[in-house]
C-alpha cells in the first residue's frame, strides 16, 4: 500500500504539473472506487485552477478556490504523467487533463478514492477522512514527548499503536518495522511501558526512516511508481523488512517474522529485546 513516503513522492512529482494550472477536463472512466467518484465531479472542477498540491497523511489534496479534491492511492494505486495521446490501459480510471500534460490514476484493486470537499463545508482538515488523523511526523510538535504523552493508556503493542494513525500518521507497515529496529524497540512491547528516552529514539528513528524513504522514491514492492513512472528503491536498503532468516546487519542474529494484526512484522530478537 502506498504510505506517506510514496504519497509525498507523488505530491512532489505532480506539483509542477498541477499548481496554478487550469484543469481543462477530469475524465472518469471508472467511478466505482473505494467510494464512488461523485457523478458531477467533472463539471465541478473542469475549467478551474488548482492551487498548491498538499498532503495529509496518505491523502493527496488538490485545492481549488471552491473546494478540494481528496485523492487516495488505495492499496495499489499510482498517479503518473502520460502523453495526452496515450491510450488508457486496463485499470486506468481517472485522468486530469491540462493544456500541457495529463495525469492518470492507475488502480488495479480500486481501493483508491477521488472525493470532493466543497469550500462551504469548512476547512478540508474537517473532512471525516482527515479529522481523526494524528500529527504529521515532520511537524515540529512531533517528538518523543508527543509519543509518550499519547500512549500512557495504550496497552496495545507499539507496532499496532503506530499503525493506528491517530497518534502519528504515515508510519505504515514497512516503516514501522524499520523505525522500531533503528530505535531498538521490540514490536510487541506495550506502548504504555515505553519510557521517554526510548520514545525520543523512536521519534528520531521515524523521521529518519521516512526521510530516507522519500529520498529513495518510496518503496515499490508491487504496483507503486512515481509520477514519472519510476520505481522507488527504499526496500533495497531495508534493515529488517522481508529479511526473515537472514542475519541482522548489526549483530548477525537471524531476523524474525511474526504476524501482528494480520500484518507481517520483522525484527531482530537481539537488538530489539522486549
Amino acid at each position: 500500500m502506498p504510505e506517506l513516503p510514496e504519497v509525498e513522492v507523488t505530491r512532489r512529482g505532480i506539483a509542477a504539473t498541477v499548481e496554478n494550472r487550469i484543469l481543462r477536463r477530469l475524465v472518469v472512466r471508472e467511478p466505482r472506487l473505494r467510494w464512488p467518484v461523485p457523478a458531477d465531479l467533472p463539471e465541478r472542477v473542469g475549467g478551474h485552477a488548482i492551487g498548491a498540491a498538499g498532503r495529509r497523511g496518505k491523502y493527496l489534496l488538490l485545492p481549488f478556490a471552491h473546494g478540494t479534491l481528496i485523492v487516495h492511492l488505495g492499496m495499489s494505486g499510482s498517479l503518473r504523467h502520460v502523453h495526452p495521446d496515450e491510450a488508457p490501459r486496463r485499470h486506468d480510471h481517472v485522468d486530469w487533463v491540462f493544456d500541457h500534460a495529463t495525469l492518470r490514476l492507475h488502480d488495479p484493486r480500486r481501493f483508491g478514492a477521488v472525493l470532493w470537499h466543497p469550500a462551504e463545508a469548512g476547512p478540508v482538515q474537517s473532512h471525516p477522512l482527515l479529522a481523526g488523523l494524528g500529527v504529521e511526523p515532520f511537524d515540529p510538535r512531533f517528538d518523543g514527548g508527543w509519543l509518550h504523552r499519547h500512549t500512557r493508556r495504550r496497552n496495545a503493542p507499539i507496532k499496532q499503536a503506530l499503525l493506528a494513525g491517530d497518534i502519528v500518521v504515515g508510519v505504515g507497515n514497512i516503516y514501522a518495522s524499520e523505525s522500531l529496529f533503528r530505535a531498538g524497540i521490540h514490536p510487541r512491547t506495550p506502548a504504555a511501558r515505553i519510557g521517554p528516552r526510548r520514545y525520543d529514539r523512536l521519534a528520531e528513528a521515524i523521521r529518519a526512516t521516512l526521510g530516507d524513504a522519500i529520498a529513495a522514491g518510496g518503496s515499490s514492492l508491487r504496483d507503486f511508481v512515481g509520477a514519472g513512472g519510476e520505481s522507488g528503491y527504499f526496500q533495497i536498503s531495508a534493515r529488517v523488512y522481508e529479511r526473515a532468516g537472514r542475519p541482522c546487519l548489526s549483530c548477525g542474529t537471524p531476523i524474525r517474522r511474526i504476524v501482528q494484526g494480520q500484518r507481517a512484522t520483522y525484527f531482530c530478537p537481539r537488538c530489539q529485546r522486549i
